[in-house]
């Protein structure tokens, strides 16, 4: 007998179970505010659960959506003011380290890792080649002025000082991630070319009196925080900063152009996908867009883009050991935050797992220069040169271990 996601669920609040009766098709999002108050439990595999969820849920709309929307989706993004911003990054990555380690791993590196060998490899050895992708990407050299905007726990910057030589700034609103960072800095002894600064990205590149200009920049992940409203004045001011002959990678999380997201059906999941992300996880992260946007935004700021990849597929990997290792250390986050977090990080990490193995959302990776004539921008660096991570030697990667990692996390 075939199941269904009905099979898994028993109501423990009697205020829900109306919801879940035989017969009746329910809601995931009644569905996902019921299993994070604990209203219901979901008994056996929680990924054949999840894997299994529309045999019993659609993805209509509830009331909760259309109030959260409205009443504080909308006004965080008109905003993104300074004062908002900082309250909004500082709730979620100044959570604690401990939190971001229990799914991380030691690397805490906040972003999809890159795999060759994806039944063989660790997440550390992925995520250790995806910052060689980044710096071979960037032909980045020994002297280069790297900037990392919004940087998280600092370890791309750490990676290009100590295996490629640049002098990395990066810059982030998270006290604990600036803190961790610049251990994490000391721990390579690369004091003297690396730093991380807590600083608004608006402080760095929009006021007149910092005139410093980089060779390098990189921003991953970091965009979806500027705002749709306020992006390509983002761009345009990244491209103040570049020297004219600099590269600048950005990496941003795409959602599909699919113009039936607003029939009804499957596809109404992204939207309710994206709700829930911005009400519980990225609140007032609002420029996950079609790649059309991102390429537009930057032509229109006079870069020239060199290569641009879909690493979905790679970050629905990295999810995927994030939730196992959410799931090893159960206890622990029992223990340190309850059941809350532990419910509502589990159903983020393998939902998300799902969402972009299937491409509802994905990742772009996009390297761009300054479209300016030939005497200023070398062009002729890219014969010969493998651009694209698919096709980049990146198999023998160098092993970013820190030697006393609970110093560094403590």
């Amino acid at each position: 007998m075939s199941k269904n996601a009905l099979d898994f669920i028993e109501v423990k609040s009697p205020s829900a179970r109306s919801r879940y009766q035989k017969g009746k098709r329910g809601s995931f999002g009644h569905f996902v505010e019921d299993y994070i108050s604990g209203k219901v439990d979901v008994n056996g595999d929680f990924e054949e659960f999840m894997d299994l969820r529309a045999t019993f849920f659609d993805f209509h709309l509830t009331g909760d959506h259309v109030k959260f929307f409205f009443t504080r989706m909308i006004p965080e993004v008109v905003s993104h003011s300074k004062k908002q911003d900082e309250r909004i990054v500082r709730d979620h990555y100044d959570r604690g380290n401990d939190f971001f380690s229990f799914f991380l791993g030691p690397r805490m590196v906040y972003t999809g890792g890159f795999w060759i060998d994806r039944e063989n490899e660790t997440l550390e050895q992925a995520q250790d080649r995806k910052m060689t992708m980044v710096c071979e990407k960037l032909m980045m050299k020994p002297g280069d002025k790297h900037l990392d905007i919004g940087c998280g726990w600092g370890t791309l910057i750490a990676y290009a000082a100590k295996f490629y030589g640049t002098d990395g700034t990066g810059i982030t609103l998270a006290q604990d991630g600036t803190d961790h960072g610049n251990k994490q800095i000391a721990a390579h002894g690369l004091q003297d070319r690396a730093r991380i600064l807590r600083m608004d990205y608006r402080d760095m590149l929009y006021n007149p009196s910092n005139t410093q200009k980089f060779d390098k920049i990189t921003c991953l992940e970091m965009g979806e925080h500027v705002g749709i409203r306020k992006f390509q004045g983002f761009i345009n001011k990244i491209y103040d900063k570049l020297n004219d002959d600099g590269m600048f990678y950005i990496q941003q999380a795409g959602l599909r152009a699919n113009p039936g997201i607003m029939k009804k059906g499957r596809h109404w999941e992204d939207l309710v996908w994206g709700l829930f992300m911005n009400k519980y996880i990225f609140s007032g992260a609002d420029a996950s867009t079609p790649l059309a946007f991102l390429v537009k935004t930057l032509q229109d700021a006079n870069f020239e883009v060199q290569t641009v990849e879909n690493i979905g597929i790679h970050y629905s990997h990295t999810l995927h050991e994030w939730y196992k290792n959410w799931e090893k250390n159960k206890e622990k986050v029992l223990s340190t935050y309850g059941e809350w977090w532990y419910r509502l990080w589990r159903l983020f990490l393998y939902w998300s797992v799902v969402i972009v193995a299937n491409g509802s959302s994905t990742c772009w990776s996009i390297a761009a220069y300054k479209n300016l004539n030939i005497d200023k921008v070398n062009r002729n660096r890219y014969i010969g040169r493998e651009n694209l991570g698919e096709r980049m030697m990146l198999k023998n990667v160098r092993t970013f271990a820190v030697e006393t990692p609970s110093a560094v996390l403590g």
